[in-house]
């Protein structure tokens, strides 16, 4: 038969800070009921006992006193997760920002300022940086860049020759037909 999990001894640190976080208010619910939990176990609570009160399960209870156990008060915070790994490194994330920033000119395009659809078709083909409209404006945006439009707000173009420079503006986007008088 196995002892009953117990926690280990809390230095005066540890106890005062796990006093504060199980009956504080300002911590997050999770953090505070896996306080809570290693609490009632410092008092000498049992697995059983402490689940109930706390309303969960005891494999529950036993996971948090076992973390305690191991990591002490950081244990009790969420611990990384897996997930799909990041599809552009740090650098080329920057590359995007600092080339969102730049003038076009001074980078040899036609253009005096940047859209998504040009900025996406520099970095494909002259930066070799496969990525797409949607993830250019999730990393400007992350960065806290606000893209704006094409059009000054006086409405002026801020390209004297912007039509004939401006191409089609979108793929997606027919070519409106003109009615015949």
């Amino acid at each position: 038969m196995q002892p009953p999990l117990t926690l280990r001894i809390l230095t005066d640190d540890e106890e005062t800070e796990l006093r504060a976080l199980a009956h504080g208010r300002k911590a997050e619910a999770r953090l505070r009921d896996r306080a809570r939990i290693c609490w009632l176990a410092h008092q000498g609570g049992r697995v059983a006992g402490i689940a109930t009160e706390v309303g969960c399960c005891q494999a529950t209870v036993r996971t948090w006193i076992k973390r305690f156990n191991a990591l002490g008060l950081a244990g009790l915070h969420d611990a990384g997760r897996s997930g799909r790994p990041p599809l552009y490194t740090a650098e080329e994330a920057g590359e995007v920002v600092a080339t969102s920033l730049s003038d076009p000119q001074t980078l040899g395009q036609p253009f005096a300022c940047w859209t998504l659809d040009r900025l996406q078709t520099y970095l494909n083909d002259e930066r070799a940086i496969p990525i797409k409209r949607s993830r250019i404006a999730e990393i400007l945006q992350a960065e806290g860049l606000r893209w704006r439009q094409q059009e000054t707000w006086f409405g002026e173009r801020v390209d004297p020759d912007f039509v004939a420079k401006r191409g089609r503006s979108s793929l997606s986007t027919r070519p409106r037909l003109r009615a015949v008088s």
